[in-house]
């Protein structure tokens, strides 16, 4: 495929953040962009009005005709979320159109840049977000294809005008296979996926593949412990080769040291919270430093980083009420989560909705999120969200809350939710999920703020 041929793109799951993306990019290239999602989202009506045709039907009929065009100037790009009997990824295989997964399509995009790939099963996103923002923020430039929407820039899309692409790399079907990167970083490689995989040594032996995809003098970061061999190791200690080290709380924000076999720099503040968190920056300046860039300008981009939207995001930061937001759907990320609000609100009770993501995950790590959810102070538990996959038999939401050992807790429907704040007032609350869990973050905001 021949980018510079491209004239058309059409996206089946337009509104994936991945897919956006894309469609994004192909927009600031001068294609026509169009697109099909089965949902309205705030970013898709954010698509729209950047000129992408959106439609919320899959059916002929709501496809405009320049897109019905099998000439080679036209590509449909896929996500494999997508059913298999959707209307319209079939009329475009039946028709004979150049179809490929997004993955695919990143990958080509990517080949003859210099490529920097962020991959683990979670952390990527975070991640990736700080090396654009370091690139864009101290003037050295990339474009970035992330998989969240960042706080300083709005967008999951960022344009720049030389060779480098900053990439999330993701394990799901496989996807990160297409990349052949210039720098690498695995931030984690816990079990998950395995609807896709069937146990954690496939996961892994797929990791391997990615990190042997480095291009020749290519260089490879990855979190100490991490069941890899050749590469620089990073974390939190005096471990690995790229430390973070001093790690503390200073008035609500961590701060932090950097320090590796060339380069000490002190006391960097972060104002994303928790020690995974200082980790991933960590792992960002080592990036930007291996590129060259100075550190007095690293520093200064860490400081001003925002975050991710739905990656520990505050929506209320008031006295009477602190409310967070948090895209955490495995253990890990609970974990994580869980323990970076308890260093800034340890005299706090806790309160947290969850809503578990895929049957699926919810089976084969029940024992796991039973353990991480039963160390809070409340639990409202919310049905399975499916996503992709169709019900299972015996597992849902009283399923999970059968095995967990915290009293307060229960199973609550999503329209139950905001009754039953706005009558319990809870002064630290902390939604997590992948779902559609996001569409209370609003109307909770205006439970708590009008009081």
């Amino acid at each position: 495929m021949e980018l510079d041929l491209i004239k058309r793109v059409y996206f089946i799951g337009a509104g994936g953040i991945g897919m956006s993306a894309l469609a994004r990019y192909f927009k600031k290239r001068g294609c026509l962009v169009g697109g099909y999602d089965k949902t309205s989202t705030v970013l898709t009506r954010t698509l729209e009005e950047e000129g992408i045709l959106i439609s919320y039907a899959d059916e002929l009929s709501s496809l405009p005709d320049e897109f019905r065009v099998t000439a080679k100037e036209t590509l449909i790009v896929y996500t494999p979320a997508v059913p298999a009997d959707a209307v319209l990824l079939n009329y475009f295989r039946t028709e004979g159109f150049n179809l490929q997964k997004r993955s695919q399509v990143l990958g080509i995009i990517s080949k003859g840049q210099f490529c920097i790939a962020v991959a683990g099963t979670h952390g990527k996103t975070t991640t990736s977000s700080i090396v654009a923002h370091i690139l864009t923020d101290t003037g050295y430039g990339c474009t970035a294809f992330l998989g969240g929407i960042t706080t300083n820039y709005q967008s999951n899309f960022l344009l720049g005008d030389n060779n480098v692409v900053v990439v999330e790399a993701d394990e799901y079907d496989r996807s990160f296979l297409t990349l052949h990167p210039d720098i690498a970083v695995i931030t984690s490689m816990d079990a998950d996926h395995l609807d896709i995989y069937g146990d954690a040594e496939q996961l892994h032996e797929s990791f391997h593949l990615f990190a042997e995809q480095l291009k020749t003098d290519g260089v490879l970061f990855f979190k100490q412990g991490l069941p890899l061999q050749k590469g620089i190791t990073y974390g939190a200690g005096t471990d690995s080769i790229v430390q973070a080290l001093n790690i503390r709380v200073e008035e609500g924000n961590f701060v932090f040291d950097y320090k590796d076999e060339k380069v000490s720099i002190q006391d960097i503040p972060l104002m994303l919270p928790g020690k995974h968190n200082v980790e991933n920056a960590t792992v960002a300046m080592a990036t930007a430093l291996q590129l060259g860039i100075d550190p007095v300008k690293v520093k200064a981009a860490i400081a001003s980083f925002k975050g991710v939207k739905r990656r520990f995001e505050y929506i209320v930061r008031e006295d009477k009420h602190v409310y967070i937001d948090d895209y955490a759907h495995h253990p890990e990320e609970l974990r994580a989560c869980f323990d970076a609000v308890r260093q800034l609100y340890p005299d706090k009770k806790m309160t947290v909705i969850f809503q578990p993501h895929l049957f699926s995950r919810t089976r084969d790590f029940a024992a796991d999120f039973a353990k991480v959810l039963s160390t809070v102070d409340e639990l409202l538990l919310l049905d399975i969200y499916p996503a992709r996959e169709l019900p299972m038999e015996g597992i849902n939401a009283a399923f999970l809350s059968a095995k967990l050992t915290l009293e307060n807790s229960r199973v609550i429907q999503k329209e139950e939710v905001l009754t039953y704040i706005k009558e319990s007032q809870p002064e630290l609350l902390v939604t997590v999920g992948a779902g559609d869990i996001d569409t209370l973050i609003q109307p909770l905001k205006n439970i708590l703020t009008h009081v």
